[in-house]
């Protein structure tokens, strides 16, 4: 099917596209028709299977998201408009319009659209991007901060949880976000679909280290000289540990470089983390409120961060 116009100003130079895809290249009058396209496969394995592409990209849908990650310094492999998608054309044509464009921009059918989307009412506009790939060294930089503030996510398996914390971590401004598995729990990827909606594009933007092992993660803290404060659920203030008291929040000094770890939803952090932590903190909360969820948990937290950080 035929779009019967030319636009000069859509997609890259044909040999920027790469052999992988050389028998599918679409051009500015091309409409993709066949659920088989090898560029709709790898859209679908992203968005609506929530994995990474055999190249490493994860899916992003929606026009904020796509912004997001046109504006990012992440590596942009296509980005694929419907039929009816069309219409955000104009809004994406600093990122899409000019002729040096190193990456396809491609259309489809509404319909096949729908198959690939992961949202129940698609925009009808998506990327593909690589996140980029950050060390625990790129996280503990901090040039215009007063100090290193990470967040270290260890066992929340939420994904709506861990973009609401990376959104969080970036707005009051944490220098870097880490996840990692505890022996209980597995921590979701801040590049899953749901969680790249909760943290409105924040993960493309923030450095963030996926999947290091927890207790090699704590030593090279304590070797970078990174305090850890662990946050605390309700029953684990009973036991402070063997080497001080649960503090609250506000009287813990976030100005020097500290890495705040949060835990599992139910279940909060394993106990042999929670006493090596440096510090162990809780909120302070009405009796009949048995504790806050991990998102929000971790903002009240990561606020106080950045009063006490920018108040210096």
């Amino acid at each position: 099917m035929k779009s019967g116009r030319r636009d000069r100003r859509v997609g890259a130079p044909a040999d920027s596209f790469g052999d992988r895809h050389a028998n599918e290249r679409a051009t500015a009058t091309d409409v993709i028709t066949s659920r088989d396209n090898r560029w709709l496969k790898e859209f679908r394995v992203a968005l609506r299977g929530g994995v990474p592409t055999t190249t490493g990209a994860v899916g992003v849908e929606g026009v904020r998201l796509v912004e997001e990650a046109l504006s990012s310094r992440c590596k942009v492999e296509a980005v694929l408009f419907s039929n009816s998608g069309e219409r955000w054309r104009d809004r994406f044509a600093p990122f899409v319009g000019r002729p040096d464009v190193g990456f396809p921009v491609l259309q489809t059918t509404d319909r096949l659209f729908e198959g690939i989307a992961d949202t129940e009412h698609p925009q009808g506009v998506a990327a593909l991007v690589v996140p980029r790939a950050s060390t625990l060294d790129d996280t503990a930089t901090a040039p215009e901060a007063c100090a290193p503030l990470l967040v270290v996510l260890a066992g929340v398996q939420d994904p709506g949880n861990v973009g609401t914390i990376v959104r969080t971590a970036a707005a009051f401004g944490a220098t870097g976000v880490l996840t990692a598995a505890t022996g209980h729990s597995g921590t979701a990827s801040p590049y899953a679909p749901k969680a790249l909606r909760a943290s409105a594009g924040a993960a493309l933007h923030l450095p963030v280290v996926v999947g290091m092992p927890l207790g090699i993660l704590l030593t090279q803290l304590k070797l970078k000289g990174i305090a850890t404060v662990a946050s605390c659920v309700h029953q684990q203030t009973a036991e402070s540990g063997a080497t001080g008291q649960v503090l609250a929040p506000w009287r813990v000094q976030w100005c020097e470089p500290v890495a705040l770890l949060v835990g599992n939803e139910g279940a909060g952090l394993p106990e042999d983390v929670v006493h090596s932590a440096d510090v162990r903190i809780h909120i302070p909360m009405a009796k009949q409120v048995e504790s806050l969820n991990a998102g929000a948990a971790a903002a009240v937290v990561l606020y106080e961060a950045y009063r006490q950080r920018t108040s210096r």
